[in-house]
């Protein structure tokens, strides 16, 4: 048995866990009570993807390194100097309800059983046991993360420092219809998250059902130990990530006879220093260091050449994010849904909702301060006066949201919360605290739902998936960077570049697996996006002469469908994948070999609900599989249906689960 792992003290009875794999590996995990349930998810989640899990909770206890290296050590660094741990510690007792205690323990309980019982799989002993306050840990980092703490930190540290982007969320669509959009008259819920496609924030599905009335199919992030977005019997609801103000920083006023001394409100106070033990493994040797944290009455606090900042948030001071999520799972309509939003722990990200009961809600959802007007929060703020030292959060009731508007739809794809649904049901930005500065722009996605939807008076259900699969960018661009150059070229002026002019200017801009205008676009995009001005003529040339030359040296063609070019791939599996960057139906992808590209991030775990009077229709796809293990049958299996922008059906009632499994067991 592995050291420090015992199983002879868990509460849970294994006998009481109950999994079922369904032919797509997908685990349907039974339990008595919801603590039983959390113990089976954390079984069989490790039995798929146990070295990602471990990857978090090395991240959350801050010895990244152990395994990482170097590489692991910002994270490590960022876990002491944000103090995520004490802050777990000091609340855990008071802010944690005793029924999600059981959950978190039974979670853990699973996951250091798993580990016992299979000891070559672990990656650092030192991890392990894991505990309820080690989750806890690693959601008020990754929490943090989302609000921005490490962009702060990054521009602070002029972006030399920090490596936290495996923790950072990607984009997603989310829409909702009722029956006043409806063609049937039932409800439609979108939950579509563009999230990286491997990763410790990429998604696993499963479908989680206790007698004690958790009953829910959805995915998660490892580690996570209940469902994230998802549909239970009665609702749904759907992520997307929201960009307003969740994070300021600082510029201290230092002594400058003592350099850890700075003004606040006329007195000379004290920074607190802490040193942080930073371990990681160098050639297979331990080795460690040891560098100094600094706290502010604002937070967390770096000493640079240029000056001494503190960063401040909301994410910072709270833990119960995880119970938030949990009570969303177990809500039985909207007004329990409701009620746990209101929790106010989790800091950001929207919230598009659905229910069997003809409701459809949204919410741009964040831990937001109350903010001293007399001040510009957008940028570094001064940190020597109680006046920028906010202390109060604005109530969910302040933050932009819309209740059942006539249109019948709602929908968001990272774009502004004040451009929910039809023109005339939108909220506005004026009606709203300034300081909050909530996103107020549209991108791709948001304008081309707005072209698709205004063309139909009713939405059947076929019309919603084919929104939801939709590969056309809108008429006008509106990417972050202006590419209208690169569509103004003249062959004539330009006749080296010639045959590259004519796909961009003959393609329909469309991103389907047979389009060379599509390939040449998103070469392009992908070279100019990084421009620190807009793109001029003279730059788009020089840009298609380089994608021209790599072309004919990778593909000795330069008509190059998307999908010969752009690839799916899980081990020795590589599938031609649909998508570019910011089209509905999204995929951005990364270097892979012979000039080829591979999808990185994008459509990922879709989930597509119909809520009826005989209950919710569900059909799901993931982008690889069920599990993470090569070699396996589910670790590729849903990959043709996902490129054919195909799902599979799935079921939340327990009895046809256990009649149609493939496999059912109890975790031993």
């Amino acid at each position: 048995m592995l050291c420090g792992i015992s199983s002879a003290a868990q509460t849970i009875d294994p006998q009481n866990v109950q999994i079922a794999r369904d032919s797509w590996g997908v685990p349907h995990i039974f339990g008595k009570t919801d603590a039983d349930v959390a113990y089976g998810l954390a079984w069989a989640h490790s039995e798929d993807d146990f070295a990602t899990i471990q990857t978090s909770y090395l991240a959350g206890k801050g010895i990244l390194g152990l395994l990482k290296g170097k590489e692991g050590l910002s994270i490590d660094y960022v876990v002491q100097l944000l103090r995520a741990r004490e802050l777990v510690e000091a609340r855990y007792e008071t802010d944690i309800s005793s029924d999600y205690k059981k959950v978190l323990e039974g979670y853990v309980q699973g996951f250091n059983s798993y580990a016992a019982k299979h000891p070559n799989e672990v990656l650092v002993k030192r991890l392990f046991p894991v505990s309820p306050k080690d989750i806890l840990t690693f959601s008020v980092l990754q929490l943090c993360v989302l609000s921005g703490a490490d962009q702060a930190l990054k521009s602070i540290f002029d972006n030399s420092v920090l490596n936290t982007d495996f923790l950072k969320p990607g984009g997603s669509n989310a829409y909702a219809f009722n029956s006043n959009k409806t063609a049937d008259g039932s409800v439609y819920l979108n939950i579509n998250s563009h999230q990286p496609l491997e990763g410790p924030v990429s998604w696993y599905e499963a479908h989680l059902n206790s007698e004690e009335g958790w009953n829910i199919l959805g995915a998660l992030f490892p580690g996570a130990p209940s469902i994230l977005h998802g549909v239970n019997e009665n609702l749904g609801w759907a992520h997307t990530v929201n960009y307003p103000d969740k994070v300021d920083t600082y510029q201290l006023e230092m002594n400058p006879k003592n350099r850890l001394q700075y003004k606040f409100d006329g007195n000379w106070i004290n920074l607190e220093v802490q040193k942080a033990k930073l371990k990681f493994k160098l050639a297979g040797i331990p080795l460690g260091i040891t560098k100094k944290t600094y706290w502010s009455k604002y937070g967390p606090t770096v000493i640079t050449k240029k000056g001494t900042y503190s960063i401040r948030l909301g994410a910072q001071e709270d833990i119960r994010g995880l119970e938030e999520w949990y009570r969303m799972n177990k809500a039985r309509n909207f007004t329990e849904f409701k009620a746990a939003l209101d929790m106010g722990a989790i800091p950001g990200y929207n919230v598009v909702y659905a229910d069997k009961f003809d409701t459809i809600y949204y919410l741009s959802n964040g831990k937001l301060p109350v903010r001293d007007s007399a001040y510009n929060w957008i940028g570094t703020l001064p940190g020597n006066t109680s006046k920028t030292l906010w202390t109060t959060y604005h109530p969910v009731a302040d933050l932009p949201q819309v209740l059942n508007p006539p249109s019948g739809y709602l929908f968001n794809s990272n774009h502004s919360p004040f451009n929910a649904t039809a023109k005339n049901d939108n909220i506005k930005a004026s009606d709203y605290d300034q300081s909050m500065n909530y996103e107020t722009y549209n991108n791709n996605r948001s304008n081309r739902f707005m072209e698709l939807i205004s063309s139909r008076d009713k939405i059947s259900y076929s019309d919603f998936k084919q929104i939801k699969y939709d590969l056309q960018l809108p008429q006008k661009l509106a990417y972050a960077v202006k590419l209208d150059s690169l569509f103004m070229l003249d062959e004539k002026k330009y006749p080296a570049a010639a045959d590259l002019i004519n796909l961009l200017n003959s393609w329909d801009k469309k991103a389907d697996t047979l389009s060379a205008g599509a390939t040449v676009f998103v070469m392009a995009y992908t070279r100019l996006k990084g421009e620190k001005s807009i793109p001029t003529i003279a730059d788009c040339y020089r840009v298609l002469l380089e994608i021209k030359s790599e072309l004919q040296q990778n593909f000795k063609a330069i008509h190059v469908p998307l999908g010969q070019y752009q690839r799916l791939v899980r081990g020795n599996k590589s599938l031609a994948v649909p998508g570019l960057p910011d089209v509905i139906a999204s995929m951005e992808s990364e270097p892979f070999t012979g000039g080829r590209v591979k999808a990185r991030q994008g459509e990922s775990y879709i989930e597509l609900v119909r809520f009826t009077k005989d209950g919710p229709e569900i059909e799901t796809i993931n982008c690889y599989g069920a599990s993470n293990n090569p070699g396996t049958k589910h670790y590729d299996d849903q990959m043709e249906l996902f490129v054919q922008q195909k799902t599979k059906k799935m079921t939340l009632n327990k009895e046809q689960v256990l009649r149609e499994a493939v496999k059912v067991y109890h975790p031993r």
